[in-house]
């Protein structure tokens, strides 16, 4: 089996380095994410298949060679879906498998598999040229590539497009000697012992975003608002098909700092002025402050509610905040990213607009982080007011420490004493932990519970009382003094 070598040993080649490999008809060890826990494929490009390029895939491989491809060569092929109703776990589209009709004994053999393989790469082959079912697997590549679908089957098409040739490619799954699945650090050893360059499937889709245009304006109106009137700029991405808009105040003609604030999509917090985020108040900030100076955009991005994961997602990882977990570890408990947005649409709108260096209206270093990596300047990160409420502090207080915002002014969590168990309410399904004898919300100096909910025994890690709401309990003890 190969050996585990050390995660910092892991060494990732760039993008135009792998394109150039599947050019010259060479393959690489391609894997899903920079985690350690992933998989890996071998991936070269189908029109240069050989029979000595499928023996070397098939030995350090599962042996279930597949051929991603675009949708209009399968339909021109007229291969279909293997299944009406595809239930695998990842989505993986198969169609039916293929053999090449002449030139092949069984079809098993890496000389057989590597003719079908260049015949469905070949734009003059027809349904006559193949047989089905056989040996070879065709996959629908998502149109968009790994832009909309980050897998293996959309990075193949991808290499093998950004490299020159045909849209399509092959690729196996890699696997130790005892059939096990080879895991990055195998995989680096892997790619280091046959002379093979490894890339992840982040840095390609990072790399498009980069290299590749793919938002349109269509629409461009005035906007009177209570801050004043804005020019309205939509947007919609070409490839997610999702809209955002663009509010521009004053001239921005020379692009050069421009006051910017990019925000994130928040129902909850921007339309229902929920408490439990400061995404509201942060906006109504920013508005207000490019008002005052006169010159600046908000950029409105829609498709990152919740930090990217989705509105009913998010409003799940609600519920496990009032279970105890704090806005992080929610997430994480439900498999989530702690944060999936991506900023490079965004980047995009903001170059499209002419800007070329700006001054970040966030709080977040990330996000400015995200900005520059697409050729955007920062020149000055402008901090926005925190607006810390006893519904919000346990979530800003998690956001500084463990996210890095730059949240100054806020107060320290109070210590929580220790407490006899008491009993907790359930709302909704498995929802446990929160205090049943600790106001939840206080509108107009009166506590608001959750009504409806009925009683359950509490366990003792159950029972302990958040920090905010210890807060908020004392807050609400004075507006009813």
């Amino acid at each position: 089996m190969i050996k585990n070598l050390p995660v910092g040993d892991t060494r990732f080649a760039s993008i135009d380095e792998a394109v150039a490999q599947i050019a010259a008809g060479r393959p690489v060890v391609v894997v899903d994410d920079a985690d350690r826990e992933n998989e890996g494929d071998l991936i070269f490009a189908a029109e240069k298949a050989t029979p000595e390029l499928l023996a070397f895939m098939i030995r350090y491989t599962s042996g279930v060679v597949c051929v991603p491809m675009d949708g209009a060569d399968l339909d021109r092929l007229e291969l279909d879906q293997m299944v009406p109703h595809n239930t695998e776990r990842m989505g993986t589209a198969f169609t039916v498998s293929v053999d090449a009709r002449a030139g092949v004994t069984t079809g098993i053999s890496a000389a057989d598999r590597a003719l079908t393989i260049r015949l469905l790469a070949d734009p003059a082959t027809t349904i006559a040229d193949i047989t089905k079912p056989g040996h070879v697997f065709p996959l629908r590549a998502k149109v968009g590539g790994v832009l909309r679908r980050p897998g293996h089957t959309e990075a193949a098409v991808d290499l093998a497009r950004l490299a020159g040739l045909r849209p399509a490619g092959a690729i196996c799954e890699i696997v130790n000697d005892d059939g096990s699945m080879a895991r990055l650090p195998e995989l680096t050893q892997f790619a280091e012992e046959h002379g093979l360059l490894l890339i992840s499937i982040a840095d390609l889709v990072a790399y498009r975003r980069r290299s590749e245009h793919h938002v349109e304006q269509v629409a461009d109106t005035r906007i009177p608002t209570g801050y004043g009137e804005f020019r309205a700029f939509g947007y919609r991405g070409v490839i997610e098909d999702v809209e955002h808009v663009a509010l521009v105040k004053g001239d921005i003609g020379d692009g050069c700092d421009v006051l910017v604030r990019v925000h994130s999509e928040c129902l909850t917090g921007d339309v229902f002025g929920s408490r439990r985020c400061d995404c509201g108040t942060q906006l109504d900030a920013a508005l207000r402050m490019i008002a005052q100076e006169g010159r600046g955009v908000v950029l409105y991005m829609r498709g990152h509610e919740g930090r990217g994961v989705g509105l009913i997602h998010k409003l799940r990882a609600y519920q496990m905040q009032d279970a105890g977990h704090d806005t992080v570890d929610a997430n994480l408990a439900l498999g989530l990213p702690a944060d999936a947005r991506d900023y490079g649409t965004g980047a995009q709108i903001l170059v499209d607009l002419g800007i070329r260096t700006m001054r970040l209206l966030t709080n977040n270093p990330t996000k400015r982080a995200g900005l520059e990596g697409y050729g955007l300047e920062v020149v000055e990160r402008v901090g926005l007011p925190v607006n810390f409420t006893p519904e919000n502090l346990r979530y800003l207080t998690t956001k500084r420490d463990r996210m890095g915002h730059d949240l100054p002014g806020l107060p320290k969590l109070p210590a929580v004493p220790a407490v006899p168990a008491v009993q907790a309410v359930q709302a909704g399904p498995k929802v446990a932990g929160v205090r049943a004898d600790v106001p939840l919300h206080c509108v107009g100096g009166t506590s608001v519970g959750s009504a409806g909910a009925h009683p359950v025994r509490a366990t003792e890690a159950e029972s302990a009382v958040t920090d905010e709401e210890l807060l908020m309990a004392d807050m609400c003890q004075g507006e009813t003094a």
